[in-house]
């Protein structure tokens, strides 16, 4: 007497294949595509409802004025002077913020003395500080990094303290309960734990920073990527005034992929960078 085996049913020829196992669309692609679209609609519109060129140039002057800007090396001499104001700022900015974040954090005295003086700072406007900044230190770069610099300093402080204060109080207590100093407890478990806070807060103040170049360029200069769109508004030379756009796009976003990069080299063990990981 035999006995009939069941078979598995064969796999159904062009079945999809499991969700796990799809390959996703990497965001760069689907960033270019949108991109793309964009601006052939943009200059679709200008050409076909023939929109002066002083008020919206197509995308083709705008690369045509940046390829001419870049050739020449006007632009990328203002570029590099508003790169340095950034650059010395941001520096600047996170020395000064994770000083004042340590401090707080380590004594309650300094925390309910300074603390409240520098929030007070904030409520400011900083664009309102910039023409003093101008007059008390010149036209010069020095003025352009200090707007920068504080433009920059409190999302970096907010978020150093915030990342200082999220270490875990019992293993606090069991670290100093085998010995451990306030350094040793500093060290091994507060800055670990406020890696992931810090660099928030630089991905947040580095954009801040060409902001506030930007802005201090604006009060008062004689160079920089900010002093050329001023020029330029003067001139009517809009198709410029959007390739200077252009060129401060690409910084922000280079700057932007060095903290992402950074990020990733550095707290790789924290649950975010596993979960990019994963959907990578």
């Amino acid at each position: 007497m035999t006995t009939a085996v069941e078979s598995e049913p064969d796999p159904v020829v062009g079945a999809p294949p499991p969700e796990r196992e799809r390959r996703q669309v990497p965001g760069a692609v689907l960033t270019g595509i949108v991109l793309v679209v964009v601006l052939s609609v943009w200059q679709f519109i200008v050409r076909a409802f023939d929109v002066p060129i002083v008020l919206v140039p197509a995308p083709t002057d705008v690369l045509e004025s940046l390829v001419d800007g870049l050739t020449d090396g006007s632009l990328l001499e203002h570029a590099w002077v508003t790169l340095q104001e950034i650059l010395i700022g941001f520096g600047l900015a996170v020395a000064a913020a994770l000083l004042c974040a340590f401090l707080i954090t380590q004594s309650h005295i300094i925390d309910k003395a300074l603390f409240p003086l520098l929030v007070m700072t904030q409520t400011i406007p900083k664009v309102a500080m910039a023409p003093l900044l101008i007059v008390w230190f010149g036209t010069g770069i020095t003025s352009k990094v200090l707007t920068t610099a504080l433009i920059a300093f409190f999302p970096l402080l907010i978020n150093a303290i915030l990342g200082l204060r999220s270490a875990d109080p019992d293993q606090i207590d069991m670290l100093r309960s085998f010995g451990a100093s306030r350094m040793h407890v500093l060290r091994y478990l507060q800055i670990p734990s406020a890696l992931p806070h810090i660099f928030a807060g630089f991905d947040v103040a580095v954009v801040l920073s060409v902001t506030g170049a930007i802005v201090a360029e604006f009060v008062g200069a004689t160079s920089g990527l900010g002093y050329v769109i001023q020029a330029t508004n003067f001139t009517l030379d809009v198709s410029r005034t959007f390739a200077v756009l252009v060129i401060l796009s690409a910084i922000g976003l280079a700057l932007h992929g060095i903290v992402v990069l950074c990020n990733r080299k550095i707290v790789f063990w924290s649950a975010e960078h596993r979960t990019t990981t994963e959907q990578a």
